[in-house]
């Protein structure tokens, strides 16, 4: 399920991120990599204020990161633009406690979370000082070792 997201909405309300640090915008897009990782879901993360505005560089395959341009439009604005042109509105969750925003998602049956709700389950399934590579492949599972093992018929090594 992936998730369109008010980034400074979001921001205002995690503990560890506070909206006057310079670089909270990136702390909140390290966040929602390791989240989409785990979650094996795709965001899009929306924030206000950027110069010229559009697709950020901190994007990657799976967190889609917009800033709306200052001068011509705002987040609330672009997450509605959004929301308008999703066609399968099931799988969606739309991130924001801007009572306007969450309206509109309301309106366009869109699930929706606040940003309170969605940064206690942000926090609750991060670890410690974690970063994610998203090249970087798991390790397969003890299960997943032992198929693979009996699949191709390689017997255990001698102690």
């Amino acid at each position: 399920m992936p998730y369109l997201i008010d980034g400074h909405n979001l921001i205002a309300a995690l503990p560890d991120i506070r909206l006057d640090d310079p670089d909270d915008e990136a702390q909140l897009v390290i966040k929602l990599k390791g989240f989409v990782a785990r979650k094996r879901t795709k965001c899009v993360v929306i924030f206000d204020g950027g110069l010229p505005g559009g697709a950020s560089p901190m994007s990657s395959r799976s967190v889609t990161v917009i800033f709306a341009s200052a001068q011509h439009s705002n987040a609330d604005a672009l997450l509605k633009r959004r929301m308008g042109k999703i066609r399968d509105v099931s799988g969606w969750t739309v991130v924001s406690s801007d009572r306007e925003v969450a309206n509109y998602a309301r309106d366009r049956r869109l699930r929706q979370l606040t940003s309170q709700q969605f940064a206690q389950d942000l926090q609750r399934r991060e670890g410690p000082s974690e970063a994610v590579d998203e090249d970087e492949k798991p390790l397969p599972s003890p299960a997943d070792t032992d198929e693979f093992m009996n699949l191709f018929g390689a017997e255990e090594a001698d102690e």
